[in-house]
């Protein structure tokens, strides 16, 4: 476990990767659809909250995984026990999320991260004692990590309303682990490998959220055999749908990764603001299944509010993927206008009769255009 070559050729995800990003899938759609009850019942604001965190956990825990599988991964008995060791957390994690969404209650979600999170400390320290090289920075991840973990089973014990600032805290203090121990060196991650677990990752997520949609759409034409207002629903949630995944997919990531983004500044910025691209594509499912509620049964939630969860999402997916995916490859401050001019359209489309159409329209629009730009 001396780390593996940066450089290696043909590197690719493992049948065990895959098998993990299976398995949270179940997280992502308990989170999706905790959201959506949320979102359904009027609660936009603590339901939106909520979902943030539960989903920085999910999103955490993949990615600290993703990153330590790139740099080793002997693929022997030993790793495979800890990463399905990992695996078990993050079904334990995807059983809390209903308890946290609902109640408050931490104590499963907390259990399941706890098991996920000391695996993968374990197979830092196991790097550690094989990478003499890089053993200062293996064993500030599991310092960090290990540390990390005592501050959330503490968060237990404190009263409800010191739990939030506690939260607060304890995700500033994961984020900066990466960040400190990475300063004593970098690990040997393969910027290939790198950008395809992500791109599998939004297309997780993605997914997840045309799956949501669909079922929400089903049950609304269901309950009403089909109105003219959830057909544009149902056109415009697939339209953004497509919309989504071309923009993400127009510029292959392992260019910047291995490129101007070996710089520690821009390699955290590009795998940080992935949680937004991540968790508003999950978000934009929810958002489109609590609008077909609000067509076919408009309890407890607002006609602006019920707008706001389709527009919202895609707005800040939109924006993500500009700002960390597309402009780095941007030549001219001109290609960013039909960007901003999406972006505002997309929030304004809040107010149109038809939301997820107008939305999806934008978005199939600027599609054109950046198809249109690179052949030219």
């Amino acid at each position: 476990m001396t780390g593996r070559d940066p450089g290696e050729a043909h590197r690719s995800s493992t049948p065990l990767e895959l098998f993990v990003d299976l398995c949270f899938v179940v997280a992502v759609a308990q989170a999706s659809e905790s959201l959506h009850e949320a979102l359904t019942l009027g609660h936009y604001a603590s339901g939106a909250l909520r979902f943030a965190l539960v989903f920085f956990t999910v999103w955490w825990a993949w990615m600290n995984f993703t990153w330590f599988a790139s740099a080793y991964d002997p693929d022997d008995t030993p790793y495979r026990l800890a990463v399905l060791v990992q695996t078990a957390g993050s079904l334990v994690l995807a059983a809390g999320v209903g308890r946290a969404f609902e109640h408050g209650d931490l104590l499963v979600i907390t259990v399941g991260y706890v098991v996920l999170r000391t695996a993968l400390a374990a197979l830092w320290l196991r790097a550690g004692l094989a990478d003499s090289v890089r053993r200062r920075t293996t064993l500030r991840f599991a310092m960090g990590v290990t540390i990390c973990q005592l501050g959330w089973v503490g968060l237990l014990f404190l009263p409800p309303q010191a739990r939030l600032p506690g939260i607060a805290v304890m995700i500033l203090a994961e984020v900066m682990v990466p960040v400190w121990a990475q300063s004593a060196g970098m690990t040997p991650w393969h910027p290939r490998h790198i950008a395809e677990r992500y791109e599998l990752f939004t297309l997780i997520v993605l997914g997840e959220s045309v799956a949501a949609a669909t079922i929400a759409v089903r049950g609304a034409f269901d309950r009403h055999n089909g109105t003219v207002s959830l057909y544009a629903l149902a056109g415009g949630g697939l339209l953004m749908a497509f919309a989504m995944w071309w923009l993400y997919f127009t510029r292959p990531a392992h260019l910047l990764l291995a490129t101007t983004h070996r710089s520690h500044s821009r390699r955290f910025t590009w795998a940080y603001g992935h949680y937004l691209v991540f968790a508003s594509a999950t978000a934009e499912g929810a958002g489109l299944a609590a609008y077909a509620d609000h067509l076919s049964r408009p309890v407890g939630s607002s006609p602006t509010g019920a707008a706001m969860a389709v527009t919202v999402p895609a707005a800040i997916f939109l924006t993500t993927v500009w700002v960390i995916h597309l402009r780095p490859h941007m030549r001219r401050t001109a290609e960013s206008a039909p960007f901003v001019v999406a972006v505002v359209g997309i929030l304004l489309a809040t107010w149109s009769p038809a939301p997820a159409l107008a939305a999806g329209v934008l978005l199939s629009g600027l599609v054109a255009v950046v198809t249109l730009r690179q052949r030219t």
